[in-house]
């Protein structure tokens, strides 16, 4: 039993409290030139945000960070040469979170290994992940894990694509068989495009404690990072973030929600690319944060071949249902799509990467912050906040701030900045949505809307007494009932702040 499960039994913590408000941000060079200096200046952004995350009482221990990088290739074959591991010509790798127990990491090594071989994929071999234990505090040395490597190559046959999606599905397959018995196992990351450092760090000292990070031959051209802020939970490990593809900054408020639709749904989703998708059940995390559920949503979409624009505008569209003037094939898109998936509303900003785009979305609420700089140099850098490293004003060519329901994207592989519209306009013209929907959408007409069905009104003495006995206030009639009746939804309000400027002061 963990530490988590105990509070569990013994206290109020639920894990469904789970969820963040963080700092996040991301660096990209358009072009794809990777180099160390991007790693460097990520890591110096990300202690910038230190004050947007926790920290312990020892002073060292914080609430987690991380950083999700584009797979260094020349770094990784070189840390594989030294480790006496022979690597094929296209190959993933994962940072792999084990248990201190050798009994379950060595069960867990062979699992993993076994369901990588089941999908005809050869594990050329573990590393151990160097790390400095002096960078942690006190309470993260307490519950630190084993940290490893795994090397894995693909066929001659397999593109890239079809790579992930196995080791999706081999990873899959592990959890679950694991899940019963070792609670500390968790794949931080397995891919063949990323990579991925996190832990229960401060900061300043991720780079002290991965030292693979303060090797120069360690280069990237994109680099996710992110600063926890737990809210209503504990630090762990695993919940450090990014996960497997994105950030989040902010909470999912319809998380329960969306967990409960994503199992009652698992059944009747279908890929031919994933067969045998309902051997994977359940597809998202019911104990993890709102934001590691997020990422396995994504995580789906992705390997059953859903792009990653269409993926992230299916889980956080704009608002469109009362925007008359949007534009009428961009609608019939984000009408077709949600039939398919209800939004994860937040409040909530998620900056992801897939290996080739490096992308920022903000929800519909668009209460969380995200702005950008592009320098001349072409390197583009988003955050919570500016000022995440230094540059002199003459260095920049550009700036900039999503608003509600935006989605901001560069592609490293052509070195186009793709703005709002341009996804916008990329995503309504690949197939006839308002046709589809024209010929095969059936909208449900309620028959309670129909008099003869309706409840006859009650007498003004009557409603009266009803009103006192279930204590129905004027402000509830006036701000509550009416406005659901009126305008089928719930009313919009805040607490407000009267407090007058201090404009002498």
């Amino acid at each position: 039993m963990t530490y988590l499960d105990k509070l569990a039994a013994q206290g109020l913590y639920r894990p469904h409290f789970e969820s963040d408000n963080c700092g996040f941000g991301l660096m990209a060079q358009m072009d794809g030139r990777a180099s160390h200096w991007l790693v460097e200046t990520a890591v110096t952004a990300l202690g910038r945000m230190t004050h947007r995350g926790a920290i312990g009482a020892d002073g060292k221990t914080g609430d987690g960070c991380g950083l999700l990088l584009r797979k260094p290739e020349h770094f990784l074959r070189t840390a594989a040469a030294e480790s006496g591991i022979d690597l094929g010509g296209e190959f993933a790798t994962g940072i792999i979170f084990l248990s201190q127990n050798e009994e379950l990491a060595a069960q867990a090594r062979d699992r993993l290994t076994h369901e990588c071989e089941r999908r005809a994929l050869e594990v050329n071999g573990w590393r151990k992940v160097p790390v400095d234990l002096s960078a942690c505090g006190t309470e993260a040395q307490r519950t630190v894990p084993r940290i490893e490597q795994i090397f894995v190559s693909a066929t001659e046959e397999m593109d890239t694509a079809e790579f992930n999606r196995h080791l999706y599905v081999a990873r899959r397959r592990t959890e679950i068989a694991l899940r019963d018995n070792d609670k500390d196992f968790y794949v931080n990351s397995l891919s063949a495009d990323v990579i991925l450092y996190k832990g229960l760090v401060m900061p300043e000292y991720l780079a002290t404690f991965y030292t693979d990070l303060e090797n120069e031959t360690l280069v990237s051209s994109i680099a996710v990072f992110h600063q926890r802020f737990s809210t209503n939970t504990l630090p762990q490990w695993r919940l450090a973030q990014p996960f497997r593809y994105l950030a989040h900054n902010g909470e999912i408020n319809t998380i329960q929600g969306n967990r409960n639709w994503a199992n009652a749904r698992a059944t009747k989703l279908r890929s031919p690319v994933l067969p045998e998708l309902n051997e994977l059940l359940p597809l998202v995390s019911q104990s993890g944060s709102d934001s590691m559920s997020l990422d396995n949503m994504l995580e789906l979409l992705l390997a059953g071949g859903i792009d990653i624009f269409r993926s992230m505008r299916m889980l956080m569209p704009p608002a469109w249902q009362n925007t008359w003037e949007l534009d009428s094939d961009l609608r019939a898109f984000l009408e077709y799509n949600s039939m398919h998936m209800e939004p994860w509303d937040g409040p909530a900003g998620v900056v992801l990467s897939d290996g080739r785009y490096a992308s920022c979305v903000l929800d519909r609420n668009g209460l969380r912050p995200a702005r950008y700089v592009i320098s001349k140099d072409r390197h583009i850098t988003l955050a919570s906040e500016v000022g995440v490293y230094d540059y002199l004003p003459s260095e920049i060519t550009h700036k900039g701030r999503l608003k509600p329901g935006e989605m901001l994207a560069v592609d490293t592989q052509s070195g186009r900045l793709l703005l709002p519209q341009d996804i916008s306009d990329l995503l309504k013209h690949r197939q006839p949505y308002a046709k589809w929907l024209q010929k095969n959408a059936r909208h449900l007409r309620s028959r309670l809307r129909d008099i003869e069905h309706s409840t006859p009104p009650m007498e003004d003495e009557q409603l009266a007494t009803y009103q006192k006995m279930f204590n129905v206030s004027f402000e509830e009639r006036d701000q509550v009932i009416r406005v659901l009746a009126e305008g089928s939804q719930e009313a919009i309000g805040s607490m407000g702040d009267d407090t007058p400027f201090p404009v002498m002061s």
